[in-house]
């Protein structure tokens, strides 16, 4: 009677293992010759713009190398949040990656909530490009460097005027750092877009402004305005003849727009690895480092370690920054 009460419970049982077994070698036969189907890479911003153009380089030449199509998806909003959050969510198995970017690190605490955490929410694949911004200044404004330029606005502070594509924006916070380090008072005229922006400073509405350095290098060279320093730690090869901030009396002065390749976190380790020795491949060709020059940025291959590692020191400095600078977006 308890035999045969029990049978049909162990025959349930066995079934039941059976199964697991089943899909766990199917998982592993999966993972084995992973990628066997389309790649989604999601661009948290929109169609058209520097972080858009670079992946769609990135996904174009990772495609043939996988065996299968690196699709690029823009998810636009809140300041590459709305893609962000919908990357973390998505399934952990390689065939979600997303676009991460320093605005990331910045959001962190910019926002009262983003809907994701970086640092947790994602695993480090590869960072894949960076590049510095150029402080550039009216020709009006007698400062002819970097010290000048202190000196000026220490003697007329609240005078000067500086504009951004937005408030948190790389610029607005890289020049919020400019202001703390420097000890100086210069305000902050936030538009919708950084072309405005510039068309202002280029019309003498505004004095001073950290652009990127493929849009301030085309108006240095038809001398609309005049560049005084550059916002990386070591002077650019895009650029090579501008000295840096940091050798321009504000010693570690460093900041860069960087953008990298992030996974949910939970995605096997094999298949970070994978992608990272091919993203390494693909940013070491001759064609990708002309193709990412000629957008303004330079290749800049990392492993998964270095990234996860990166991503928490650019949190923590740039919370220092925007909280001194009040900045916040509910």
């Amino acid at each position: 009677m308890r035999a045969s009460v029990l049978t049909p419970v162990v025959r349930a049982g066995l079934l039941l293992g059976s199964a697991a077994i089943s899909m766990s070698s199917a998982a592993q036969s999966d993972a084995g010759i992973y990628p066997n189907r389309v790649l989604r890479f999601i661009v948290p911003y929109a169609a058209g713009g520097n972080g858009d153009v670079v992946s769609r380089i990135l996904a174009s030449r990772l495609s043939p190398v996988l065996g299968q199509q690196v699709v690029i998806d823009n998810k636009a909003g809140s300041g590459g949040n709305i893609g962000a959050e919908i990357a973390a969510r998505a399934a952990p198995d390689g065939y979600t990656i997303v676009l991460g970017t320093n605005t990331h690190a910045i959001n962190m605490s910019l926002y009262a909530r983003t809907g994701y955490d970086l640092t947790r929410d994602f695993a480090a694949v590869s960072l894949i490009s960076s590049a510095p911004l150029v402080l550039i200044v009216h020709p009006s404004v007698p400062a002819k460097s970097v010290r000048e330029l202190i000196a000026l606005a220490r003697g007329a502070p609240g005078q000067l005027n500086y504009g951004t594509g937005g408030s948190g924006s790389s610029a607005h916070i890289t020049t919020e750092l400019f202001k703390t380090l420097a000890g100086i008072n210069i305000v902050h005229v936030p538009y919708k877009g950084v072309t405005q922006a510039t068309t202002d400073l280029i019309a003498g509405q505004l004095q001073v402004m950290f652009n990127a350095t493929s849009t301030a290098l085309e108006y240095v060279r038809a001398k609309r305005v005049r560049a005084i320093g550059i916002s990386s730690a070591q002077r650019s090869p895009l650029a090579p003849d501008i000295v840096t901030i940091a050798e321009s009396g504000l010693p570690g002065f460093d900041s860069i727009i960087w953008q990298g390749v992030l996974a949910p976190a939970g995605t096997p380790t094999a298949i970070i690895e994978r992608l990272n020795r091919e993203i390494a491949g693909v940013l070491g060709t001759p064609e990708v480092k002309n193709q990412f020059i000629a957008q303004g940025v330079l290749p800049m291959p990392s492993t998964p370690g270095h990234l996860q590692s990166y991503m928490k020191t650019e949190i923590a400095k740039w919370a220092k920054v925007v909280a001194s600078s009040g900045a916040r977006v509910d």
